[in-house]
């Protein structure tokens, strides 16, 4: 029998999970509120193209902030698909990145339809879909599927 004192925020993510694997099933908890006590918590905030998504927003023990806001950012950048621009994927608190992924663009081959020739069209093409891709980045909208919420939640119960 073990007596020991936890967060209420680790007995709930991590601890029942490792106890219940561990144990193979057989081992079981009961707890008790011990009170309020002060911690150091922090708001972590991710960004998608540099804009805040509240939704995505984790109250967090500064001690675990970074290892949380890297596992976010990875799960996010694994299931939002790519769209025609690079996406930065960060956490922060408060003005201070802690975490950064990118999501990758995908590629339009806009040389198909050049069949060779002057190597000077070939770059005014390359140059005018630059000038569109830094145009969309500027007022281009991330849409986030419902999936990757999912994926955030999953990968933070699933911290080591």
């Amino acid at each position: 029998m073990l007596h020991c004192m936890l967060p209420l925020n680790e007995i709930l993510i991590d601890f029942h999970d490792t106890l219940k694997s561990v144990s193979h099933g057989y081992a079981s908890m009961d707890y008790e509120p011990a009170g309020y006590q002060i911690s150091d918590i922090v708001k972590m905030d991710i960004l998608l193209n540099s804009e805040t998504v509240d939704a995505f927003a984790t109250m967090v023990h500064r001690d675990k902030a970074r290892t949380r806001g890297q596992q976010m950012c990875k799960a996010l950048s694994e299931t939002i698909p790519p769209h025609q621009f690079k996406i930065p994927v960060q956490a922060a608190i408060g003005k201070e990145i802690i975490a950064r992924e990118d999501i990758r663009p995908f590629r339009k081959d806009v040389l198909a339809k050049l069949y060779g020739g002057d190597v000077t069209r070939k770059m005014k093409v390359l140059e005018k879909q630059k000038r569109g891709k830094a145009r969309m980045k500027e007022f281009g909208h991330v849409n986030v599927p419902q999936s990757a919420f999912i994926a955030v939640l999953k990968g933070t119960i699933k911290e080591k």
